[in-house]
């Protein structure tokens, strides 16, 4: 579990369209998707169960090369988690890649730079997406939407 910044900070529209940017251009080089989930409270003590919910809910885990990825955000509770289907998780690196990536997700999210924060996570991840799962024309293109994920 991780705590980050010290106020409520909500995405302005135009940090909304950064971050889905980030996200099409991190998918455009490989058959992995990539979600960003938020909402204010989080449900679970432990932010990686919720994370873990989250992505069977949103139908992530019937992606067709099992290699998507959620990053969940909890803003009134500071709280984060990043969650990749199986394929993905061993690929990248396991423990170490995606304690290295929530630990650079987590610092920004201290400095109250959730725009950025998110941004260089997707950006990371969509390298370790595209090494691992290169963008292939025979897989199915786009199988989740792009857009930010706003719970309650």
């Amino acid at each position: 579990m991780f705590s980050f910044w010290k106020k409520k900070s909500l995405l302005t529209p135009a940090q909304q369209e950064q971050v889905v940017a980030c996200i099409r251009d991190a998918e455009s080089k490989t058959t992995g998707e990539l979600r960003i989930y938020m909402e204010s409270r989080c449900s679970y003590v432990n932010p990686v169960d919720r994370a873990v919910e989250l992505f069977h809910q949103l139908g992530m885990i019937e992606t067709e090369k099992r290699n998507a990825v959620l990053v969940y955000l909890a803003t009134e509770d500071k709280q984060f988690a990043l969650a990749g289907d199986e394929e993905i998780y061993k690929r990248a690196g396991g423990a170490e890649f995606w304690e290295h990536a929530a630990a650079q997700l987590k610092s920004y999210l201290q400095q109250g730079l959730i725009t950025e924060g998110l941004c260089i996570c997707i950006n990371e991840l969509g390298k370790a997406m595209a090494q691992h799962f290169p963008f292939d024309p025979t897989v199915t293109r786009n199988e989740l939407p792009d857009e930010i994920v706003f719970g309650k």
